[in-house]
Formats: C-alpha cells, structure tokens, sequence
C-alpha cells in the first residue's frame, strides 16, 4: 500500500476508481465544499496510482505555494473580467497535450450555487475527452471514480444529468452542496 493510500486509510476513507486509466480525461468532481477537499482528491488519485491536474484559483499562486501547484498539475484561473478564455485554452491545451488528466470542480467555488460552470461539458464536447464522475462524499466517507459520461452537445441536458448523477451524495458542509436550480 502506498502514502496516500495508508493516509487516507488512517483518516477513514476508502477508494475506488474502476474507470479504465485514459491518456485523457475530465474528472469531474464533487461535491466542493471545503478546502480539505483539494487534498482528500490529490490522495486519493495518487493511491491508486494515477495523476491529475487541477484548477485553482490564480491568487493560491503566490511563492511558495504557487512553484509547489505548478508541479503537481495546478493550472491557475484568472476570473477577473477580460482574462482570456479558460475554455478555449484548456481546450487548445487538449489538443496538444495527448496525456492530458484535469480534475475540475462544477461548482467552482466551495460555497453554496446551483449556477454549475459548464466548462468542462464544453471542453470534453469540443474535444471528445471523456469525463469521468468523481464523487468525494463524506457522509460515507468514499472517494469513487465508477461512472463516465459522455455529452450530448445539449449542455443544460448535460448539465441536469451530472446534476442529478451526484445529488445523493453530500459535502463536508452538506448545507454548501445543491444540485437543484433553486
């Protein structure tokens, strides 16, 4: 058993990643509530032997931090109005880049929003990079990677059924998590 995986035992979680290891992928995670989350996901794509990039926010980019993200597959996010297109450069960056894994939250924020960023619906659309469910649920304390979803180019479509794909599960502030349009 490796550090992350005897890591996590000890904190209780289990994981389970069933999906084929593909040179490309989405993995699409939630739910998002807290920071503990970025790590719970780091450990545990690690435990079974496996790496992902990530997206964060470009202020978490600061010395020391940011050198450390960068190496581990962290892509900073410029969200100030003007700031180039995300989607357009994670989809270039697909395009030319053939062993390519990014973990992206939905949500993009660890507060409460049925407003789900569809981003990575587009950029697996344009692309055909499969997406892969990641679930962190911490009523259970699982980390799972069972189901890939494939888009239909109808991203409120899309949207409702990976909405509906992680309601079961909850966050660690469940009152932060929501898949309804409320």
């Amino acid at each position: 058993m490796n550090l992350p995986a005897r890591i996590l035992r000890h904190m209780g979680w289990k994981v389970s990643v069933i999906v084929p290891d593909m040179p490309q992928c989405i993995y699409c995670v939630a739910p998002h509530t807290s920071n503990l989350d970025f790590l719970l996901g780091e450990l545990a794509i690690r435990s079974v032997g496996r790496t992902a990039g990530f997206l964060m926010k470009k202020s978490w980019f600061f010395w020391p931090l940011g050198p450390i993200f960068r190496s581990i597959g962290g892509v900073p996010v410029d969200r100030r109005p003007g700031s180039p297109s995300l989607v357009d450069a994670l989809i270039e960056r697909f395009r030319t880049d053939p062993q390519l894994r990014l973990a992206i939250t939905p949500e993009g924020t660890r507060s409460r929003t049925a407003r789900w960023h569809s981003g990575f619906l587009r950029i697996a659309g344009a692309t055909g990079v499969p997406i892969a469910l990641a679930v962190i649920d911490y009523s259970t304390k699982d980390i799972f990677v069972h189901d890939i979803f494939h888009p239909t180019g109808d991203i409120e479509a899309d949207m409702q059924a990976v909405k509906a794909y992680y309601a079961p599960y909850k966050g660690k502030y469940p009152d932060k998590f929501t898949t309804t349009d409320e």
